[in-house]
Protein backbone atom coordinates (compact mmCIF):
# COMPACT_ATOMS: atom_id res chain seq x y z
CA UNK A 1 0.00 0.00 0.00
CA UNK A 2 1.50 3.51 -0.84
CA UNK A 3 1.51 6.26 1.54
CA UNK A 4 -1.19 8.18 -0.28
CA UNK A 5 -3.43 4.71 -0.39
CA UNK A 6 -2.75 4.48 3.83
CA UNK A 7 -4.34 7.94 4.30
CA UNK A 8 -7.41 8.60 6.26
CA UNK A 9 -10.05 10.09 4.42
CA UNK A 10 -10.32 13.94 5.86
CA UNK A 11 -13.81 14.51 7.72
CA UNK A 12 -14.24 18.07 5.69
CA UNK A 13 -15.91 18.02 2.22
CA UNK A 14 -14.51 19.11 -1.36
CA UNK A 15 -17.03 20.19 -3.01
CA UNK A 16 -17.67 19.70 -6.90
CA UNK A 17 -18.13 22.58 -8.83
CA UNK A 18 -21.71 23.95 -9.21
CA UNK A 19 -23.39 25.80 -11.88
CA UNK A 20 -23.48 29.46 -11.78
CA UNK A 21 -21.22 28.66 -8.51
CA UNK A 22 -24.16 28.80 -6.17
CA UNK A 23 -22.37 27.85 -2.55
CA UNK A 24 -24.24 28.93 0.82
CA UNK A 25 -22.53 30.38 3.26
CA UNK A 26 -23.79 29.63 7.25
CA UNK A 27 -25.80 32.35 8.68
CA UNK A 28 -22.93 33.83 11.15
CA UNK A 29 -20.98 34.54 8.37
CA UNK A 30 -23.00 37.85 7.44
CA UNK A 31 -24.58 38.10 11.26
CA UNK A 32 -21.41 39.19 12.52
CA UNK A 33 -20.23 41.01 9.32
CA UNK A 34 -23.54 43.57 9.97
CA UNK A 35 -22.82 43.61 13.88
CA UNK A 36 -18.81 44.95 12.80
CA UNK A 37 -19.64 47.39 9.89
CA UNK A 38 -22.25 50.25 9.48
CA UNK A 39 -24.20 50.52 5.98
CA UNK A 40 -25.78 53.63 4.92
CA UNK A 41 -28.67 52.54 2.98
CA UNK A 42 -30.71 49.27 1.95
CA UNK A 43 -28.54 45.87 1.53
CA UNK A 44 -28.25 44.78 -2.12
CA UNK A 45 -27.37 41.39 -2.88
CA UNK A 46 -27.43 40.59 -6.77
CA UNK A 47 -26.11 36.77 -6.22
CA UNK A 48 -28.31 36.15 -3.58
CA UNK A 49 -28.96 32.40 -3.40
CA UNK A 50 -31.29 31.35 -0.78
CA UNK A 51 -31.10 34.90 0.98
CA UNK A 52 -29.00 34.03 4.06
CA UNK A 53 -26.89 37.24 3.66
CA UNK A 54 -30.20 39.55 3.33
CA UNK A 55 -32.08 37.77 5.89
CA UNK A 56 -29.14 38.72 8.42
CA UNK A 57 -29.66 42.34 7.05
CA UNK A 58 -32.65 42.24 7.69
CA UNK A 59 -32.21 41.15 11.11
CA UNK A 60 -29.88 43.89 11.27
CA UNK A 61 -33.21 46.61 10.75
CA UNK A 62 -31.80 47.10 6.83
CA UNK A 63 -33.97 46.72 4.01
CA UNK A 64 -33.10 44.89 1.39
CA UNK A 65 -33.23 43.99 -2.52
CA UNK A 66 -32.67 40.51 -3.91
CA UNK A 67 -31.49 39.54 -7.24
CA UNK A 68 -29.45 36.63 -8.86
CA UNK A 69 -29.32 34.71 -12.20
CA UNK A 70 -31.67 32.14 -10.89
CA UNK A 71 -34.55 32.26 -9.04
CA UNK A 72 -33.53 29.81 -5.75
CA UNK A 73 -36.71 30.49 -3.48
CA UNK A 74 -36.13 33.42 -1.80
CA UNK A 75 -39.02 36.05 -1.57
CA UNK A 76 -38.37 38.68 -4.09
CA UNK A 77 -35.54 37.82 -5.40
CA UNK A 78 -35.51 39.52 -9.31
CA UNK A 79 -34.41 37.30 -11.98
CA UNK A 80 -31.33 39.25 -13.74
CA UNK A 81 -28.03 39.08 -15.16
CA UNK A 82 -25.68 41.51 -12.38
CA UNK A 83 -23.09 42.27 -15.19
CA UNK A 84 -25.96 43.86 -17.53
CA UNK A 85 -28.56 44.99 -15.66
CA UNK A 86 -29.56 48.53 -14.86
CA UNK A 87 -28.64 49.33 -11.09
CA UNK A 88 -27.27 51.96 -8.56
CA UNK A 89 -27.49 50.36 -5.40
CA UNK A 90 -25.50 52.49 -1.96
CA UNK A 91 -24.79 48.82 -0.60
CA UNK A 92 -24.01 45.49 -2.10
CA UNK A 93 -23.22 42.62 0.48
CA UNK A 94 -22.99 39.27 -1.45
CA UNK A 95 -21.45 35.97 -1.73
CA UNK A 96 -20.35 36.23 -5.43
CA UNK A 97 -19.99 32.96 -7.78
CA UNK A 98 -16.01 32.79 -7.30
CA UNK A 99 -15.10 31.84 -10.92
CA UNK A 100 -15.77 35.37 -11.66
CA UNK A 101 -14.99 36.96 -8.60
CA UNK A 102 -13.07 40.04 -9.87
CA UNK A 103 -15.07 41.46 -12.64
CA UNK A 104 -18.16 40.96 -9.79
CA UNK A 105 -15.89 43.19 -7.47
CA UNK A 106 -15.75 45.95 -10.19
CA UNK A 107 -18.90 45.81 -11.22
CA UNK A 108 -19.73 46.20 -7.76
CA UNK A 109 -17.63 48.80 -7.45
CA UNK A 110 -18.30 50.52 -10.55
CA UNK A 111 -22.63 50.98 -9.67
CA UNK A 112 -21.92 51.00 -6.10
CA UNK A 113 -21.90 54.23 -3.97
CA UNK A 114 -21.13 53.76 -0.77
CA UNK A 115 -19.56 49.86 0.41
CA UNK A 116 -19.06 46.70 -0.74
CA UNK A 117 -18.76 43.48 0.84
CA UNK A 118 -18.12 40.48 -0.63
CA UNK A 119 -16.93 37.02 0.71
CA UNK A 120 -13.94 35.64 -0.99
CA UNK A 121 -11.07 32.32 -0.75
CA UNK A 122 -8.19 33.67 1.32
CA UNK A 123 -5.80 31.78 -0.55
CA UNK A 124 -6.68 34.00 -3.98
CA UNK A 125 -5.36 36.91 -1.79
CA UNK A 126 -1.81 37.15 -1.90
CA UNK A 127 -1.82 37.24 -5.80
CA UNK A 128 -4.92 39.31 -5.97
CA UNK A 129 -2.10 42.72 -6.84
CA UNK A 130 -5.16 44.00 -8.48
CA UNK A 131 -7.21 44.98 -5.42
CA UNK A 132 -4.20 47.82 -4.44
CA UNK A 133 -5.85 50.10 -7.30
CA UNK A 134 -9.62 49.45 -5.36
CA UNK A 135 -10.58 50.89 -1.62
CA UNK A 136 -10.16 48.02 0.36
CA UNK A 137 -11.12 49.19 3.68
CA UNK A 138 -11.37 46.11 5.45
CA UNK A 139 -10.18 42.34 5.54
CA UNK A 140 -12.19 39.91 8.06
CA UNK A 141 -10.73 36.55 8.48
CA UNK A 142 -14.09 34.01 9.04
CA UNK A 143 -13.23 31.58 11.61
CA UNK A 144 -13.86 28.63 12.34
CA UNK A 145 -13.62 27.63 8.44
CA UNK A 146 -17.22 28.16 7.28
CA UNK A 147 -18.75 24.95 5.23
CA UNK A 148 -19.33 26.05 1.58
CA UNK A 149 -21.87 23.45 0.16
CA UNK A 150 -23.67 23.42 -2.94
CA UNK A 151 -26.62 24.68 -2.61
CA UNK A 152 -28.54 21.20 -3.59
CA UNK A 153 -26.69 20.15 -0.42
CA UNK A 154 -28.50 22.45 1.60
CA UNK A 155 -32.06 22.10 0.03
CA UNK A 156 -32.26 18.59 -0.77
CA UNK A 157 -29.13 17.10 1.46
CA UNK A 158 -27.73 15.35 -1.74
CA UNK A 159 -25.01 15.92 -3.95
CA UNK A 160 -24.99 16.99 -7.62
CA UNK A 161 -25.70 13.62 -9.18
CA UNK A 162 -27.98 12.67 -6.15
CA UNK A 163 -25.57 10.90 -4.11
CA UNK A 164 -26.51 11.69 -0.26
CA UNK A 165 -24.43 14.23 1.41
CA UNK A 166 -24.04 16.45 4.65
CA UNK A 167 -22.46 19.33 5.39
CA UNK A 168 -19.53 19.02 7.20
CA UNK A 169 -16.08 21.37 8.90
CA UNK A 170 -14.87 23.77 6.35
CA UNK A 171 -12.15 23.10 4.07
CA UNK A 172 -10.86 26.47 2.99
CA UNK A 173 -10.71 29.79 4.14
CA UNK A 174 -12.59 32.51 3.84
CA UNK A 175 -12.71 36.17 4.58
CA UNK A 176 -15.13 39.33 4.10
CA UNK A 177 -13.42 42.62 1.88
CA UNK A 178 -15.07 45.73 2.69
CA UNK A 179 -14.76 48.34 0.40
CA UNK A 180 -15.78 51.79 1.00
CA UNK A 181 -15.50 54.71 -0.97
CA UNK A 182 -14.65 57.42 1.63
CA UNK A 183 -11.64 55.15 2.92
CA UNK A 184 -7.85 55.98 1.93
CA UNK A 185 -4.66 54.15 2.69
CA UNK A 186 -4.01 50.48 3.28
CA UNK A 187 -6.82 48.20 4.49
CA UNK A 188 -6.98 47.17 8.48
CA UNK A 189 -7.11 43.33 9.08
CA UNK A 190 -9.81 41.65 11.19
CA UNK A 191 -11.33 38.19 12.29
CA UNK A 192 -15.12 37.04 12.49
CA UNK A 193 -15.54 34.37 15.28
CA UNK A 194 -18.35 32.51 14.66
CA UNK A 195 -19.40 32.65 18.47
CA UNK A 196 -18.89 35.87 19.15
CA UNK A 197 -21.51 37.75 21.11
Amino acid sequence: MSIIEGRRAEKSHVWQRMQHEHYVEPEWCSRRLFEVEDFVGPISDPACGFGNILKSAKAATHDVWAADIVDRGYEGTIVQDFFTAPHNPSDIVSNPPFDQFKPFAMRALDVCYEKVALIWLVRTLPAARWLKDTPLARIWFLTPRPPMPPGCVVSHGVGLHGEPQKVGGGKQDFCWLVWDRAHVGAPTVGWLHRDAK
